[in-house]
């Protein structure tokens, strides 16, 4: 089992950053692959980042490349989310996912936490 808990969510304005958190506890973090996702109201969960076990390969979406980053600590058990350059398009709840292997579909990932609101306003 892993425990995920998202933290960092906010109002910001369009152009501005957020650093979004997720600790993970329960098992072994350093061997397991991280993802974030996340769901506009009345959208499907899309992919957004994920990182390998090692923090060696990345994945990005394609609207989010160039702007975000995604980044894990092994030794706090943490792995983060940086946005820069936001838009109103961003807005979305936000969630992180763990895995044994590193996918970008969210219907391959076993563990997910609560979700965290990301608002940018124009």
């Amino acid at each position: 089992q892993v425990q995920l808990v998202e933290s960092g969510g906010g109002l910001v304005q369009a152009g501005e950053s957020l650093r979004l958190t997720c600790a993970a506890s329960g098992r072994t973090f350093s061997t397991t692959a991280m993802g974030w996702f996340r769901q506009a109201p009345g959208k499907e969960r899309e992919f957004v980042a994920a990182v390998s076990w090692s923090g060696g390969t990345t994945y990005y979406a394609d609207s989010v490349k160039g702007r975000f980053t995604i980044s894990r600590d092994n030794a706090k058990n943490t792995v983060y989310l940086q946005m820069n350059s936001l838009k109103p398009e961003d807005t979305a709840v936000y969630y992180c996912a763990a895995n044994d292997v590193l996918l970008i579909a969210p219907n391959g990932y076993d563990y997910w936490g609560q979700g965290t609101q990301v608002t940018v306003s124009s």
